[in-house]
């Protein structure tokens, strides 16, 4: 990515936060990006980062990446969140052939993908393509997705192959053929619009169809090496993002001298208070050093050494359980600190706390994926999740 490229994209991202932050509110009570917002993160580049330069995106880095979507989430951990997903889209059609990737983009840069990632749908071979069947949950974006992919598990009159290991593909759909269901009623990021979609019997031409886990990219460039790994570290900056974002928020709230009742000294002056906000502040700058080195060894990996992803893998997987924890415990200590104030419905902070124990929900982030960095210490065999 070019100088020019980069600073134009940080600068016009740099200039959404202030509306972004103040409309927070708003995009959590209509559980999805208000259409004014989407546009001007549409013409901010966001959508396009990621898309090679030959079709009209940025072609950014991943260091880039990450900085952006640690931006949008300081300022709104949904907005960061939606865009992380629709910014991936490159990364998955990318397993298409050429001639369709180049297709997808014929009409301009800011396509945007959503779907569901667990494979809770069936695909039976049939002629020129599948006939799929599924719902899947977690849409992230399906409102405003041009397209919406479901993972499927390839079966043979109804039923998986006998005698042989699941095999799964991603089936494409035009977001007009999806039927999207109103859900998205959780705990945090209700902004996301996460909702169920679905399909029934219907066709997906084989051009249509790919493999998200073992397919080759048809486009040059690290970036399109190994998405997946890639995008563990995009959960990641977006956590960072929500943790970062409590910090400004706790520290905000201190103006003028805050006491919190019964207290005998402001709060800012009080020593207990500072060591939690000193320990939470090394905490998030802990998880995103870390961040940073790993994208560091997985960019130069692509670029350089594809086949040495495979061993950076376990220690990236293992990475983002670990950098939700300090991040959940860095927003934990601002929400405690904040009082009765803190958890009032509106209040950034009871936000902030929804949004990242929201997050640690994800599959990603389960702890279990830290047995993949010991196994690999130890010299055993390591056995990816995906």
């Amino acid at each position: 990515m070019d100088d020019q490229h980069r600073d134009r994209l940080t600068a016009a991202v740099a200039d959404l936060v202030p509306e972004l932050s103040r409309r927070a509110g708003e995009i959590e009570q209509a559980r999805e990006l208000p259409a004014d917002l989407l546009d001007a993160l549409r013409a901010a580049g966001c959508f396009r980062m990621f898309v090679p330069r030959s079709h009209g995106g940025y072609e950014a880095d991943l260091h880039t990446g990450l900085r952006v979507l640690e931006t949008l989430a300081r300022a709104d951990g949904a907005t960061g969140w939606s865009v992380m997903i629709g910014a991936e889209t490159p990364h998955l059609l990318a397993m298409l052939s050429r001639e369709r990737f180049d297709k997808f983009y014929a009409e301009g840069p800011d396509v945007v993908v959503a779907g569901g990632f667990a494979p809770q749908g069936r695909a039976e071979p049939t002629d020129g393509g599948y006939r799929v069947t599924g719902r899947w949950a977690f849409a992230s974006g399906s409102r405003h997705a041009d397209w919406i992919f479901g993972n499927c598990l390839l079966t043979d009159a109804g039923q998986p192959p006998a005698g042989e290991p699941p095999q799964l593909r991603s089936m494409l759909f035009p977001a007009d053929r999806v039927t999207v269901h109103d859900t998205w009623n959780a705990l945090g990021l209700r902004g996301t619009g996460s909702h169920d979609v679905e399909v029934t019997e219907a066709f997906c031409p084989a051009e249509d169809s790919l493999d998200l886990f073992t397919g080759v990219p048809c486009v040059p460039g690290p970036g399109f090496v190994a998405p997946m790994v890639h995008f563990v570290l995009h959960l990641g900056a977006v956590a960072v993002g929500i943790a970062q974002g409590a910090l400004d928020d706790m520290v905000a709230s201190l103006a003028g001298g805050r006491q919190r009742l019964y207290a005998r000294q402001s709060l800012a002056d009080s020593p207990a208070f500072r060591i939690q906000l000193g320990r939470a502040d090394l905490d998030v700058r802990a998880a995103r050093a870390l961040l940073r080195d790993l994208a560091d060894e997985l960019w130069a990996a692509c670029a350089t050494d594809p086949a040495a992803v495979a061993r950076l893998h376990p220690r990236i997987s293992a990475a983002l359980p670990w950098v939700t924890e300090r991040t959940a415990a860095a927003v934990d200590a601002c929400y405690r600190a904040g009082g009765g104030g803190a958890s009032r419905d509106g209040a950034p902070l009871q936000r902030r706390f929804r949004d990242i124990h929201t997050f640690s929900q994800h599959a990603a982030a389960a702890e279990g994926w830290l047995g993949n960095n010991a196994a690999q210490l130890l010299g055993r065999s390591v056995e990816l999740a995906y």
